[in-house]
């Protein structure tokens, strides 16, 4: 500190007492706020630890918040913080329950909701279309009516609307019933122009989530 406050160049004090450039500075600030007690080694250890261990206090205050509202190791870990400014990880608490053989809240069964099916009274009168990728170049168009349940599958490597009218054709030639009404998301292989006209007979007649088929 002598031989810098001399010189006032950190370029040849530091070369010659053989530090670093950043130790320098670092002690030179902590020599010009505490004096000699700043050239002193100090602590390294962090101000907060993520690993900080609970102690049996910790543990009882852990243990009687989890025994009144079943709460999980991040839910116990905010309400330590809030309530008595602990800050513990969620990964700590978990060992504490652990530990004491805490074992996790029982979730209630849900209940299983009723199934609304797509059931039309009448066969053909809604044709569900839909693609699906199964591997690298591969799609599988898949049309099932919402009465009969009668599909009718195909693999193409493609997802084009050349695919679309094939399926289509083929769709409509093996289905034992006419159809009346083709419903399909809004799929590029859908929604192209001269799928459109083709089930349409002009484009953007009707929405085209329900495509009413021209009539023979």
């Amino acid at each position: 500190m002598k031989l810098y406050e001399q010189t006032k160049d950190a370029g040849p004090t530091y070369r010659r007492c053989g530090i670093s450039r950043p130790t320098l500075r670092k002690r030179s600030r902590r020599y010009q706020e505490q004096g000699e007690a700043g050239l002193r080694s100090q602590s390294r250890r962090p101000i907060g630890s993520p690993l900080k261990k609970a102690d049996g206090q910790t543990e009882a205050l852990i243990l009687g918040l989890r025994k009144k509202r079943k709460p999980g190791p991040k839910r116990l870990r905010s309400e330590l913080e809030r309530r008595h400014a602990i800050s513990l990880s969620a990964s700590v608490i978990r060992k504490v329950l652990r530990r004491n053989d805490c074992k996790p809240p029982a979730k209630p069964p849900r209940k299983k909701a009723e199934y609304i099916r797509c059931r039309r009274p009448i066969p053909g009168e809604r044709i569900q279309m839909d693609t699906c990728k199964i591997a690298p170049n591969l799609y599988r168009y898949t049309s099932i009516d919402d009465c009969t349940h009668y599909r009718v599958l195909q693999i193409y490597k493609k997802r084009t609307a050349g695919n679309t009218l094939d399926f289509l054709d083929r769709v409509l030639g093996e289905l034992p019933f006419p159809a009346q009404r083709i419903q399909a998301d809004r799929g590029m292989e859908f929604f192209a122009e001269k799928v459109q006209r083709r089930l349409y007979g002009a484009r953007h007649k009707i929405p085209p989530q329900q495509a009413l088929l021209p009539s023979p």
